[in-house]
């Protein structure tokens, strides 16, 4: 797939970083881990200061993934779960977009894994008992790597709010959980994606525990009617940044490290 022209992301992407800058982490642009809003950081945001461990070589080496690990259909949601000649119900998306690093430089050949809600807005799982129908065509979960230059893509449904038990009236918008690895299986850093136009998005306490409107906004895909295709599927952009003053918010580093 072609990608549309973004002449500011090509100059960033020509512009040499120097090396030696360093962007701090800006902890007033990560969300505090007791929220109380947020019901479920109050059972289990720490009491106690967190002690740093070191990394071993089990946590920064192997296995790495590589294509071999993947089937053909991985990054497509609309087939690899749907019986032959069927496909899940809902609307029709892509999503994608770039890993970069905190010098807008491309993270290549990095895990991307994706998991998500039906059109109806329920989860594949045996503990999701929302009364909304499973659709028998769609699994709600796909991967693929980034290539030599941090791109990623997939073809899926876009999901369906659903209420959940926080407080009462308190619906999740829609939105999609993304996972990436790094050279080992401890390094991996969790974030979730919502829409652009979506009105729930304002009113999740999840989304308002992160401090600053520009650190929520870095968790919004973005609408790219270029990148559809006609007549059948909208395109989102979003891009992942590991680190940095732009870091994307990651729910397994509370700092947002990457």
């Amino acid at each position: 797939m072609s990608q549309p022209v973004d002449e500011t992301s090509q100059a960033r992407d020509t512009a040499q970083p120097d090396l030696r800058d360093f962007n701090p982490r800006d902890w007033a642009w990560q969300p505090p881990a007791l929220t109380p809003d947020y019901r479920t950081s109050v059972a289990r945001s720490p009491r106690l200061a967190l002690v740093p461990l070191k990394n071993g070589i089990g946590e920064c080496s192997s296995p790495v993934f590589g294509p071999g690990d993947l089937g053909p259909q991985d990054n497509d949601l609309l087939q690899n779960y749907a019986r032959p000649g069927e496909s899940p119900i809902g609307e029709r998306i892509i999503l994608y977009g770039r890993v970069l690093d905190e010098n807008a430089r491309p993270v290549p050949h990095t895990l991307v894994e994706l998991w998500q809600a039906n059109a109806g807005g329920r989860y594949r799982h045996v503990n999701d008992t929302y009364l909304a129908p499973i659709d028998p065509n769609f699994g709600g979960c796909g991967r693929t790597l980034t290539d030599a230059e941090g791109w990623y893509r997939f073809m899926t449904v876009k999901p369906g709010a659903y209420p959940w038990r926080n407080w009462s009236e308190h619906w999740r918008p829609a939105h999609i959980h993304l996972s990436l690895f790094g050279a080992g299986l401890a390094q991996r850093l969790i974030t979730q994606c919502y829409f652009e136009g979506d009105p729930l998005v304002a009113k999740c306490p999840i989304v308002n525990a992160v401090p600053g409107q520009a650190a929520r906004d870095r968790l919004v895909a973005k609408l790219d009617l270029d990148a559809s295709l006609p007549l059948d599927a909208i395109a989102y952009r979003f891009d992942i940044v590991l680190r940095g003053c732009d870091a994307t918010r990651f729910e397994s580093r509370p700092e947002g490290d990457g």
